[in-house]
């Protein structure tokens, strides 16, 4: 190959991106022909600034209705480009309901999705009687009054390495097995209650179900060990209820440190299983 050749190959550089958005108006994240999401709007946005076809790989596929704050995506491009500059573009071309809070080169191994090692959610309500306020009315849904110390009970009874096919929607070939690592609930002025959700990864719909099991304990018409039950079952049970996609928002990714990466991707892949009784301190 002569030097000449060489100059004029360009090596792609794997780009990290930093997202929040309003998710009332998208049809979800994941590009759909004919429909608005969020992938859809951001890929068409950075293809047109960066003048080359972009795909992105996202760290969590949020549903319809889904809000994010801290939602992580990566693409490889082969353009030159100025992170700073680029940042304050997008911000002029993309729509309110969509912003790229951050923009930075990422290491070759990093994978918004497969590098992730811990995935954190909000889920929002108020017990108000007068329902949601105005202001926040598209991230919070009302409820009845509640019984907070036993849905912190329930919720403490679903943490750890479990299969939860009861609160996950099938998909053919994926394993509904997580490791639940956070479950609280905080209450704060203005009878607002906001769940906690922290787990290695989710299956589809997982939080939504684990906060309208908890919900049914805390309205009395479950009990803790009723949804602790829950795990046994190997399908999703049509006794939980979903909760509205409106008050959930993805609001945090984490990642292991750059030299971990690899690792992490290869981990990630693997297909998960719950150990039997009485096996690994199981």
């Amino acid at each position: 190959m002569s030097a000449s050749d060489s100059s004029q190959q360009t090596v792609a550089i794997r780009v990290r991106l930093d997202l929040s958005y309003d998710g009332t108006d998208f049809t979800g994240w994941a590009r759909q022909p004919g429909l608005r999401t969020v992938q859809g709007v951001l890929e068409e946005s950075l293809s047109t600034v960066l003048r080359e076809p972009i795909q992105l790989t996202v760290a969590g596929r949020t549903d319809a209705g889904v809000h994010a704050q801290g939602q992580v995506a990566h693409f490889d491009t082969a353009a030159e480009f100025d992170a700073d500059k680029l940042l304050h573009r997008m911000a002029r071309f993309l729509p309110k309901d969509v912003r790229i809070t951050g923009i930075r080169p990422a290491p070759a191994h990093f994978d918004a999705r497969f590098s992730a090692i811990r995935r954190h959610y909000a889920y929002r309500l108020t017990t108000a009687p007068y329902g949601a306020d105005p202001l926040s009315a598209r991230s919070v849904v009302p409820c009845r009054p509640v019984d907070l110390d036993a849905m912190r009970e329930a919720s403490r009874r679903l943490l750890g390495l479990h299969d939860f096919a009861a609160f996950c929607r099938r998909r053919e070939g994926a394993t509904t097995v997580r490791e639940l690592q956070r479950f609280d609930w905080e209450a704060s002025a203005g009878e607002l209650l906001t769940a906690y959700v922290s787990a290695d990864a989710f299956c589809w719909s997982m939080v939504r179900s684990l906060v309208g099991g908890v919900l049914a304990v805390g309205e009395g018409r479950r009990t803790p060990d009723w949804i602790a039950g829950l795990l046994a079952e190997r399908a999703r049970s049509s006794a939980v209820t979903v909760a509205p996609a409106h008050g959930l928002s993805l609001i945090g990714v984490d990642y292991p440190a750059d030299e971990d990466l690899e690792a992490r991707n290869a981990q990630t892949r693997e297909l998960r299983t719950v150990p039997s009784p009485g096996c690994c301190g199981g």
